[in-house]
């Protein structure tokens, strides 16, 4: 058995599991948490935005993409739903868009689109 240190760069993808996947290289999941910071940072611009004169639905529709974006990276990368079988991800965003829907209807009645 030899006693070499294995050490990770995070250029080359994991060794795959038995059974499993090759798993994303950890330079990856750090490209994958830069650019959820940067949809991130946008969010946070879109709010100050419209505390300067932006209409609500602009805000809302901008910030649902934001949301959906995050959701798919998230899921897709954290969750290593990318993957797997694609009913899962069908199953996560059947998800979605139902929150999105039930959302939709409460903001219809709070009369925020009146």
């Amino acid at each position: 058995m030899s006693t070499t240190p294995v050490t990770d760069t995070g250029d080359a993808p994991h060794e795959a599991e038995p059974g499993g996947h090759a798993h994303p290289s950890d330079l990856s999941y750090i490209k994958v948490a830069i650019f959820l910071a940067i949809v991130t940072a946008a969010e946070v611009f879109t709010y100050f935005r419209s505390v300067h004169g932006w209409g609500d639905n602009a805000l809302i529709v901008m910030l649902t993409l934001a949301m959906i974006i995050k959701f798919y990276a998230v899921a897709g990368w954290f969750m290593h739903l990318r993957f797997d079988n694609s009913l899962f991800t069908r199953m996560f965003v059947a998800g979605l868009v139902l929150a999105i829907g039930v959302y939709l209807v409460m903001l219809t009645a709070f009369e925020l689109f009146a």
